[in-house]
């Protein structure tokens, strides 16, 4: 009898935030809803990441209610969250108790699986999230940011999953954000995990498709043990996105390996995708074919798109090679981080700063907290010198510690601020949202009563009749940085002062 290989379908979340910025609106996914119920997949991510963020900044709807809806629709099927560990859905660490709440609500409104992420692989970053998600009684997935450097190996991964599975997660995830994990090191990690943590523990593997590659990876991580992939119905596939589902179902045919899905369901929700595509126009990727190169910069090809349009605004549009290449350097001197959300936009900041500014002589706020260890721990040293510098210009110390050992209890005072705005419904899930997002959510609060806004577009009306949105992209786990508004910095150099805006990259 075929082992049945298990799907997660990312129609929901990851394929349209990579492929349309997030830009998805609710009331074009419930049509698909009952034939995506139907279809047999192990699960259905349709939360986090960059969505909660997508709905209240551009589309003027509640993501709660978003997860209620889904809940409703979808009543046979596992709903699977992103969670960036001590960072929630936001961009900077929350104390613990906040932690504990908003997985505790996540649950409580239709969660099933929370896969739970730190952008360093700092366990430190992951323990607290995972803690809450099996108090709630779901599946937590602790996820594995896959990358490669001189100091990363397959043996330092399996030792990694061998602590997620120490801490109690129900199952492991490579989670591959830039199309990164080649077919001869998926099959090594997964037998890796398998031998090191037994064959009972479930490991699932996400791949986007940007580099060519992964569609062999995931074959081959099946025939190492995996238990699951990640894969997107094929109407939003591919590019900077993901592996099509059908396909995927498809060349596991005469190979030992099923998926069980119903193909008529899948190829409704394949038709009806594709009448919802042409809407999103305008905020489609530029990516449509394969990019290699990003085995050398190891960036995202979303994010090489959002730093061409950087350097053009500085006059620096023939820099992108320079910087692409200052990409790598940066990364060493900060200790080789993964290159995922926030720290892909980190590095590729700092980067254009050192090409347009001169090497380290402006630090982001950001790159200065990254090297004085307050995101976490990286696997390998960061440069002293620049370590210096961000001491200096920051006024802060290097710390050792996890850094949500230094925020003191928030709870009661992100809940007085939250109640305090216009339009704050008092409940928990409002006090979340603003402590996620506290400079948008008061508008947000405020105009909720308007309803949702579809900022999809008829392809057939003309411009002038279309209806207006925004046009900066939303953020995304491999690349599309943190939707924030420019942030100024009064820099000292040689004595003088000079204000910096940074603009996300």
């Amino acid at each position: 009898m075929p082992k049945t290989i298990d799907i997660t379908e990312l129609i929901l979340r990851d394929a349209h935030q990579s492929l349309m910025a997030t830009r998805m609106a609710t009331e074009d996914m419930t049509p698909a809803c009952e034939d995506i119920d139907k279809a047999g997949y192990w699960s259905v991510e349709c939360w986090g990441g960059a969505t909660f963020d997508s709905c209240i900044r551009f589309l003027n709807e509640d993501p709660w209610e978003r997860l209620r809806t889904f809940r409703k629709l979808m009543p046979n099927t596992r709903l699977q969250m992103l969670l960036r560990g001590q960072n929630l859905l936001g961009y900077r660490h929350y104390e613990d108790t906040v932690v504990d709440r908003f997985v505790e609500k996540a649950a409580e409104n239709g969660i099933d699986v929370f896969r739970v992420f730190d952008a360093l692989n700092d366990i430190r970053n992951l323990q607290r999230a995972i803690a809450a998600v099996r108090r709630t009684g779901k599946h937590a997935q602790g996820a594995i940011s896959y990358t490669f450097s001189p100091l990363h190996t397959i043996r330092g991964f399996v030792d990694l999953a061998q602590k997620l599975v120490d801490l109690g997660c129900d199952s492991i995830c490579i989670k591959d954000m830039a199309a990164l994990l080649k077919p001869q090191p998926a099959y090594d990690l997964v037998k890796g995990i398998k031998e090191a943590c037994g064959q009972n523990v479930r490991v699932q593997i996400h791949v986007h498709a940007t580099t060519g590659v992964t569609m062999v990876s995931l074959m081959k991580a099946i025939e190492a043990g995996a238990d699951g992939v990640d894969t997107a119905i094929s109407s939003l596939s591919l590019g900077p996105g993901h592996n099509p589902t059908e396909s995927f179902v498809e060349m596991l045919e005469g190979t030992g390996f099923d998926t069980k899905l119903d193909k008529n369901s899948l190829l409704k929700i394949k038709k009806y995708f594709n009448t919802v595509r042409p809407r999103y126009k305008e905020f489609l990727s530029n990516i449509t074919g394969v990019e290699t190169e990003i085995f050398d910069s190891q960036i995202p090809g979303g994010m090489i798109s959002n730093m061409e349009s950087q350097l053009k605004q500085q006059k620096a549009g023939d820099r992108v090679d320079e910087v692409l290449a200052e990409v790598p350097k940066v990364r060493a001197v900060s200790g080789y981080p993964p290159l995922v959300t926030p720290t892909s936009q980190i590095v590729g900041t700092q980067a254009v700063f050192n090409i347009l500014m001169g090497h380290y002589k402006v630090l982001t706020g950001e790159f200065a907290d990254l090297m004085l260890g307050y995101y976490g721990e990286t696997i390998g040293p960061r440069d002293p010198a620049v370590i210096e510098l961000a001491a200096k210009q920051t006024g802060k110390q290097l710390i050792t510690c996890r850094p949500a050992d230094l925020l003191k209890p928030e709870w009661q005072d992100l809940r007085t601020a939250a109640l305090a705005m216009p339009g704050c419904n008092g409940s928990d899930e409002d006090v979340l949202t603003f402590a996620m997002f506290p400079q948008v959510a008061p508008k947000f609060f405020s105009t909720r009563e308007q309803g949702p806004k579809n900022v999809g577009k008829d392809p057939n009306a003309q411009p002038d009749a279309a209806p207006a949105s925004g046009t900066q992209s939303a953020p995304h786990d491999t690349g599309k940085g943190p939707v924030q508004t420019k942030i100024t910095y009064d820099v000292k150099l040689n004595g003088k002062t000079h204000r910096v805006t940074v603009k996300p990259a």
